[in-house]
């Protein structure tokens, strides 16, 4: 848990946003917040590294896509820092692959610019006591992913063998085109089913056609 300031008892945050304006916004947001103070700004990704080393704030406050180095690389440098720092990203960008990125890189929060003063001042408390917070989008986007299947590769003997069921061909038949033994086919037919989690040639060829891995 990261501790406050232990003399004012306040939360020290820094703020990084290469839009001048909206870092202004966010520290005029922030700056009536009695448990919150602002004790630095940068500009870009790189300054903003260098502000957490020097002052060690309780959390850095950034934007995604900034210069120099954007919000995803500089997480990941703050979070290998020897400091206590929680990094909340505040964005206006909810893609999958921005938030996969900031997570990855050590990102505990993920709000949108569109919070409003009283969610952007909780997220920044929650942030503090390492908690995760995302804005409702971003959960949901998170969600989403976590419920689709796993992309599956079939090798390319894989996709032949499956191609020559998709033909009506037996098993020995295959071992004949491809030339390779029963067994062989059986086998490949097994990591199939198991990739795509049937029971059956026939489902494995429809599962196989819906997904596009008989393509090419």
């Amino acid at each position: 848990m990261t501790d406050t300031d232990p003399a004012t008892d306040r939360i020290r945050v820094v703020v990084v946003d290469d839009h001048a304006v909206m870092r202004a916004g966010v520290v005029a947001l922030l700056t009536g917040e009695p448990a919150i103070e602002i004790v630095g700004e940068a500009s870009d990704g790189r300054e903003g590294v260098g502000l957490v080393r020097r002052l060690a704030p309780d959390v850095a406050l950034l934007d995604l896509r900034m210069p120099v180095l954007d919000g995803a690389a500089a997480t990941a440098e703050i979070v290998a820092l020897p400091v206590a720092t929680r990094v909340l990203i505040l964005t206006t960008y909810d893609t999958d692959a921005e938030i996969e990125r900031a997570v990855e890189a050590g990102a505990v929060g993920y709000l949108l610019k569109d919070t409003t003063r009283e969610q952007l001042a909780d997220a920044i408390r929650s942030a503090a006591r390492g908690e995760t917070v995302l804005a409702p989008k971003v959960a949901e986007r998170l969600v989403a992913r976590m419920r689709r299947p796993e992309p599956v590769a079939l090798t390319a003997r894989e996709r032949e063998v499956l191609r020559a069921v998709a033909d009506g061909l037996s098993n020995a038949e295959i071992g004949r085109r491809l030339v390779i033994g029963e067994a062989t086919v059986k086998t490949h037919l097994l990591r199939v089913f198991a990739k795509l989690d049937v029971s059956d040639r026939t489902r494995a060829v429809v599962v196989a056609l819906e997904r596009g891995l008989l393509a090419g």
